[in-house]
């Protein structure tokens, strides 16, 4: 589904940062737009940035459940900044549904992650996307292999490698042995 991403300039609240950029909305089926100013008032300037497609794979139905299960279910804009621009500093690369994968975004530090609460009918769309394709995994407790209970190796190595010497013996191991 395309997404209009919006984004507001305000003046900045410290001397070293002239305006101050968020994304505050996301317009479902928007058409293609590039920096189209929206409104302007009191010095705040919003703009519709660019359209982008928010895309949904079934592999990743669980992340969509965490994060619709939110008090409030949002969008992630992926945005990297753009060195020397003044009046368009970003560069829009993505707008996401899961959670999961704006985190990953979050710790390269190289993109701005912002969250944007979903529209009404962009969160039942994903909804829907959820009830047709997320199956709950059953947790199974991992076991050990009990093969491997109780074998006890000290540092040898792999018995079936026969050397002079082991490097790995340890020291107590050693002690034992005729040299």
């Amino acid at each position: 589904m395309p997404l209009g991403i919006v984004l507001r300039r305000a003046p900045g609240v410290t001397r070293w940062a002239r305006w101050s950029w968020k994304a505050t909305a996301v317009l479902p089926g928007a058409p293609d737009a590039s920096w189209r100013v929206l409104r302007e008032s009191d010095g705040t300037t919003e703009y519709h940035a660019a359209t982008v497609p928010l895309d949904l794979h079934g592999a990743e139905t669980e992340a969509y459940v965490h994060g619709l299960g939110a008090e409030v279910p949002c969008v992630y804009v992926v945005m990297r900044p753009i060195a020397g621009a003044q009046d368009h500093p970003f560069q829009i690369l993505l707008v996401t549904a899961s959670p999961y994968e704006a985190q990953d975004y979050c710790d390269s530090a190289e993109e701005v992650v912002e969250k944007v609460a979903m529209p009404e009918g962009l969160e039942a769309w994903v909804r829907e996307f959820v009830d047709l394709f997320h199956e709950e995994e059953a947790f199974v407790k991992r076991r050990r292999n009990k093969q491997t209970e109780g074998t006890r190796q000290d540092g040898i190595g792999d018995p079936r490698i026969h050397t002079g010497a082991d490097v790995y013996a340890s020291p107590g191991l050693k002690r034992g042995r005729v040299l």
